[in-house]
């Protein structure tokens, strides 16, 4: 035992080392009660937050977030309504043109989601079995991607390109439009709703989100593509014109073309 009386650093080792073993046990013990009780450890936290997020990400992956997201992007990076939000942004103010443009592109993208999952809701009867939802979406991806790759290879330096004639488009349909005229904020909002939906309408995102909501989850499908479009709309409003300059037509639309082409693939796979 540990005379306190007598107490020295000597006395102190020597009793720490003839209770070696029991010194190991408490301790032993302390830490597996530390670890056994969740408000005391936080390891145990960070681990299950970890395997929540894996688990998140695994789920958004599988039902077609990422789908939707990759091809609405690139589908939307130097497309009409892209130079519409940004000529309205410099004309109507960029808060006019973010919120009624995304409005619009959200409201669309629900749309054409509904629209996919008529394909989805065919009765197996009807459809003789058939996966015709999977069906045409295979057949959407297929021809798109070998649509994208064809344009792109045909793409010729110094001569004017697709974008040129999206911003073109764009700038005719801005000026003849009304947004500018409008004199309150919520007209202008209302007036550039209008004029992205008429211009998103049937665009190869539309297309595409049909396409993939009519394969994958109809939510994910939506939110990701509505998450693509605010993204690519907030580019074009803090300066879509300037963003233009820069942006390769020819590896945008490899890189579609090739996501096209992925997901016609990994589609197909699912329907065997």
């Amino acid at each position: 035992g540990l005379d306190v009386n007598g107490l020295s650093i000597s006395n102190i080792s020597s009793w720490a080392n003839n209770n070696k073993k029991t010194l190991t046990a408490s301790a032993a013990l302390i830490a597996a009660a530390a670890f056994a009780n969740p408000s005391a450890s936080y390891a145990s936290d960070a681990v299950e937050m970890v395997a929540s997020a894996s688990t998140l990400m695994e789920r958004l992956s599988e039902t077609g977030f990422y789908q939707a997201f990759s091809l609405v992007f690139v589908s939307e990076i130097g497309d009409k309504t892209f130079f519409i939000a940004g000529l309205l942004a410099m004309k109507a103010g960029r808060f006019v043109s973010f919120v009624g443009s995304v409005s619009a592109l959200a409201v669309m993208t629900v749309i054409s989601v509904l629209i996919g999952q008529i394909f989805h809701a065919v009765p197996p009867g009807i459809s003789q079995g058939l996966p015709l939802d999977d069906i045409a979406a295979v057949l959407a991806f297929a021809f798109f991607g070998l649509k994208t790759l064809k344009d792109a290879s045909e793409i010729q330096e110094g001569v004017d390109s697709g974008i040129d004639e999206e911003y073109a488009d764009a700038e005719e349909a801005v000026e003849g439009s009304r947004t500018i005229k409008e004199v309150t904020a919520w007209g202008k909002i209302i007036s550039t709703f209008g004029l992205v939906f008429a211009a998103e309408f049937g665009d190869r995102s539309f297309i595409s989100t049909i396409a993939l909501s009519a394969a994958q989850n109809p939510a994910s499908v939506a939110v990701g593509a509505i998450a693509a479009h605010a993204i690519a709309t907030g580019i074009a409003v803090a300066g879509g014109s300037y963003v233009a300059k820069y942006i390769s037509e020819k590896a945008i639309g490899y890189i579609g073309g090739t996501l096209f082409l992925i997901f016609a693939f990994t589609t197909a796979i699912g329907i065997f």
